[in-house]
């Protein structure tokens, strides 16, 4: 294979993981606390609405990503609420916040901008522009190195780069902060942090405003960060139950999640250059079936043939304060 096209592939791998990392690390918090979030996917695409529409409407994206993470917000503050303080059912809870994602979000584009659900498309002013990092162009005629430096880890939107800090950062605040060994303990015994004095109600809380904070952030990204910027309806596409099953493949650990959305990505990236697969191979591969790969993937995860996935022990269910 040409080594710019398996360039141009890495390049388009970390953009297209960047959404399901930032819903994947959204799970990672939510779920360390022992609460389960299916509704990734409904405050992905609540975010990308508004991002897209506010950019739209005032022509400013910064603007538009506040607004982003403010509806996702929201609705992780109804999660909350539905699961925490009235110990509802999360699973049905956030099928709900799905359901209502959909509906809205259409309904809304369609009541704004009657173009038939969707929003216009962004103009270079109204979406994120492409970073081009100091120096690295500098070094594109080192082997190898240089066009890995210069085509690959520069030229992306500071979401990307967002993103990939927001790994190590989920790392050290769960595993080296008080505050994440509390939450984490949260999601495995709640009744012993409660008998220590921290509020269950309240980190569980902080928890899911964290997952709504980067749901906010990867609904924003594709709407005002993608090649074709601009809402259409559904578009997030079933990547927030893509990031929950990366999240079980990672084992609900940060680096794991890097490693399990870089994977499916790759597998997107490959899905929109068919030629490149026959140019290795040599034979032919139907694009609906490349199409479908994340989507066979995430089934086998969620299957369990990936091994076993243990998720925290108090994770699904509320907690009654024993008096």
């Amino acid at each position: 294979m040409d080594l710019t096209a398996f360039f141009q592939l890495l390049d388009a791998t970390l953009r297209l993981a960047t959404p399901l990392l930032l819903a994947c690390l959204a799970g990672l918090f939510s779920e360390r606390a022992g609460i389960f979030d299916i509704g990734l996917e409904g405050k992905m695409l609540v975010a990308a609405f508004l991002a897209a529409a506010v950019a739209a409407v005032t022509g400013n994206v910064w603007l538009g990503l506040l607004m982003g993470i403010g509806g996702s917000l929201v609705l992780s503050g109804l999660h909350g609420l539905a699961s925490i303080t009235f110990r509802g059912n999360q699973l049905i809870s956030g099928v709900a916040i799905n359901f209502l994602a959909a509906g809205i979000t259409v309904v809304a584009a369609q009541a704004w901008f009657a173009q038939g659900g969707r929003t216009p498309q962004l103009g270079a002013g109204s979406r994120f522009a492409e970073i081009q990092l100091p120096g690295f162009a500098a070094l594109r005629d080192i082997p190898l190195l240089g066009p890995l430096l210069a085509d690959v880890v520069s030229g992306h939107t500071i979401l990307v780069y967002v993103a990939l800090l927001a790994v190590p950062v989920s790392w050290w605040v769960l595993f080296r902060t008080r505050f994440g060994l509390r939450l984490r303990a949260v999601g495995e015994n709640p009744a012993a942090v409660d008998t220590a004095g921290v509020s269950v109600i309240r980190l569980r809380f902080a928890a899911v405003a964290i997952a709504g904070l980067l749901c906010g952030l990867a609904g924003a990204h594709l709407s005002t960060a993608e090649p074709a910027a601009g809402f259409i309806r559904d578009m997030t596409a079933g990547r927030g139950f893509i990031a929950l099953a990366a999240l079980i493949f990672a084992k609900w650990r940060p680096w794991g999640a890097l490693g399990a959305c870089l994977l499916f990505g790759f597998l997107q990236a490959l899905s929109l250059r068919p030629a490149t697969i026959e140019a290795v191979i040599g034979l032919r591969v139907q694009t609906q079936f490349l199409d479908a790969l994340p989507y066979i993937l995430t089934v086998v995860i969620l299957a369990g043939f990936v091994g076993r996935a243990i998720p925290p022990r108090a994770g699904g269910e509320p907690y009654v304060k024993e008096r």
